[in-house]
């Protein structure tokens, strides 16, 4: 019997860095057991190119993400939805968006060089794999 994949939405305001960098380690730490996806609250309509180089230096290719915004979504249904977003900067902040089930603070990196993009995907990346694991072990 084949399991369905868990489905995790990634949120933050613009939909350019953070929920981006998460949708791309969430679908290759997933493996197809988990599958990811962003969206923001107030969509920027990119994706940061500084975001891109970021994940491109793990190896990861997220230049075909596109950023969306949290409405074209159900948040119904997924089995994890996340807000990653520093809610003393983010005055459009999703913490409290209905359907959020964890809150990361993650500091945004726009305007910023890039080892702060750096940073912030270390951070990003180490909560992701620790969501995926989790999601995985309960089948």
């Amino acid at each position: 019997m084949e399991t369905k994949p868990k489905l995790v939405l990634f949120v933050c305001v613009g939909n350019s860095c953070r929920s981006q960098m998460a949708e791309g380690f969430g679908n290759h730490y997933g493996q197809g057991r988990v599958v990811a996806f962003s969206a923001g609250t107030a969509p920027s309509g990119k994706v940061h190119p500084l975001a891109i180089d970021a994940m491109r230096e793990v190896g990861i290719d997220i230049t075909r993400q596109t950023s969306k915004g949290v409405w074209e979504f159900d948040v119904a249904q997924f089995d994890a939805v996340v807000s990653l977003c520093d809610a003393r900067t983010d005055e459009l902040c999703p913490a409290t968006y209905m359907g959020i089930q964890e809150h990361w603070n993650i500091p945004d990196p726009i305007g910023l060089p890039m080892e702060e993009f750096r940073r912030v995907r270390g951070m990003i990346e180490e909560r992701v794999r620790a969501l995926v694991e989790r999601l995985s072990s309960d089948g």
